[in-house]
């Protein structure tokens, strides 16, 4: 991580104005409300509405109901991802080269994302799949678009901690320890939505630089 700078993410966050950090040891995991404006979500729930695709998973687990949600690989060449990629880099000091494409979730009534970590197994039959280039995932940053008007909160099994919806509310948290290794204390759970609707979009940030194609970040 330290290549990325995301060694140095937790204390960066930690001296943002606002912001709050989860009272444990088990895990670096900040909250940060009102990251995005309402205008700026509403804008983003419009862009996942109009591309979104079944979700998948890595490492398929024979649990066909694990993930339903749907999923949206926002175009990164449209001005306001460029803007919201670039405030959620800025915010970690970890350079553009080390994110992914920005990603945008859509869960249903009675849709969620079972229990599960977002970092890679290592030993995993698809880690050469997604991992050969870039390395492991190291921060998870998330952010509610909206507020269901009934379930959709985040658990962290760990702490048990329910992490409720609101509008552009950001949830970052480091997927490995300081020693690099894998933190199964991330093991989290997007619950069921009861009535509504929940949109999120989330960024993962690597060890090594995701492969972009030469001139596409500029």
């Amino acid at each position: 991580m330290a290549s990325s700078g995301a060694d140095r993410t937790a204390a960066r966050l930690a001296a943002v104005p606002g912001i709050r950090r989860a009272p444990t040891s088990r895990l670096e995991q900040f909250m940060l409300p009102r990251f995005l404006d309402a205008e700026t979500c509403a804008a983003l729930i419009d862009l996942i509405d109009s591309d979104a695709r079944p979700s998948t998973i890595a490492d398929a687990n024979g649990d066909a109901a694990f993930r339903t949600s749907s999923t949206c690989d926002l175009d990164h060449r449209l001005p306001i991802v460029i803007a919201v990629n670039n405030k959620l880099h800025d915010l970690t000091g970890i350079p553009l080269a080390y994110g992914e494409p920005l990603q945008g979730q859509r869960y249903d009534i009675g849709e969620e994302f079972k229990a599960h970590t977002d970092y890679f197994d290592p030993h995993g039959a698809d880690w050469d799949t997604y991992c050969a280039v870039p390395g492991q995932r190291s921060w998870t940053l998330m952010i509610y678009l909206n507020q269901p008007a009934a379930g959709g909160a985040t658990r962290f099994l760990a702490t048990g901690k329910m992490h409720q919806p609101e509008v552009g509310k950001l949830l970052a948290w480091n997927n490995v320890r300081p020693d690099g290794t894998i933190n199964p204390d991330t093991l989290h759970h997007g619950m069921k939505v009861r009535k509504g609707r929940k949109y999120i979009i989330t960024k993962w940030f690597r060890e090594r630089p995701w492969p972009w194609a030469a001139g596409e970040l500029e």
